[in-house]
């Protein structure tokens, strides 16, 4: 077959087939939607590590590296903008043509995620506090319990009518200097008994200044997983959640603690 013929065969093939089958999910070597989603849903730090390793650990080096040598400080985004602007473009996926509204709080309005009701112990926001890693290469039942890094701070949040955000802050740490993302996932909570509860993500947005722009990513396209777990109450003020199978992963929640009012200065 001669090869003009060959090429014009290859051209009809890629045009028949679907959008998602010709481009890739993301650009390669730069972290994107692709990469959100996968921490949206990420309860623990090794997890949110391997979302970041899939296309993205390089680029996130160079610009670090950069901004590091530009002495930029960790909340100066005008810093890393005029420093490091370009390295950052080529870091991140460009925002979408049309960016997507913010949304504030996903489980108020009409259009709010509905599970099962949720118990009133379990009803609030929760703060990660602990987290096991599984010993899978030595085949053990013992955990190595870890505290969580400070620059993935975590929290959950639960509502009386089956809604829940789950949401990892990324900073400067993890992103460079002058970058930060809140990444949330929310979806409808299943309440299956008093010991199995499983959150189904529906949507999710990573928000906040990347590369001194604002930015709203949608993530409603995302392949969300979801999760299934086994949950405890202790103490009233701490919630253990395990992933049912081998490994029995497990991960403590302590509630969030409301910041008592500032005293009225007397007159």
């Amino acid at each position: 077959m001669r090869p003009f013929r060959l090429l014009v065969l290859l051209l009809v093939s890629a045009a028949a087939l679907p959008a998602a089958a010709q481009a890739p999910r993301t650009v390669a070597g730069v972290c994107g939607r692709t990469n959100w989603v996968c921490v949206s849903e990420c309860i623990d730090a090794e997890c949110v590590d391997k979302c970041l390793r899939e296309g993205c650990e390089d680029a996130l080096k160079r610009l670090k590296s950069c901004t590091s040598k530009a002495a930029c400080a960790p909340d100066d985004t005008v810093c890393a903008a005029k420093s490091c602007g370009l390295t950052c473009e080529r870091s991140f996926e460009p925002a979408p043509k049309s960016p997507e509204k913010l949304a504030a709080n996903p489980c108020e309005g009409d259009k709010a995620p509905k599970g099962t009701a949720v118990p009133k112990e379990l009803v609030g926001t929760w703060v990660l506090s602990a987290a096991s890693i599984p010993d899978v290469d030595q085949g053990k039942e013992e955990r190595l319990d870890v505290q969580p890094r400070s620059d993935y701070a975590r929290a959950l949040q639960l509502t009386p009518d089956g809604c829940f955000v789950l949401r990892t802050k990324l900073d400067d740490a993890t992103l460079g200097r002058g970058s930060t993302l809140d990444v949330r996932a929310w979806g409808r909570v299943e309440v299956k008994d008093k010991k199995h509860l499983a959150l189904r993500t529906q949507d999710g947005q990573a928000v906040g200044p990347v590369c001194g722009k604002e930015r709203v990513v949608p993530l409603a396209r995302g392949r969300f997983k979801g999760g299934e777990f086994t949950y405890a109450i202790e103490e009233k003020d701490s919630l253990v959640l395990t992933v049912p199978g081998a490994t029995r992963q497990t991960f403590q929640f302590e509630r969030e603690k409301q910041e008592a009012p500032e005293p009225q200065p007397k007159p």
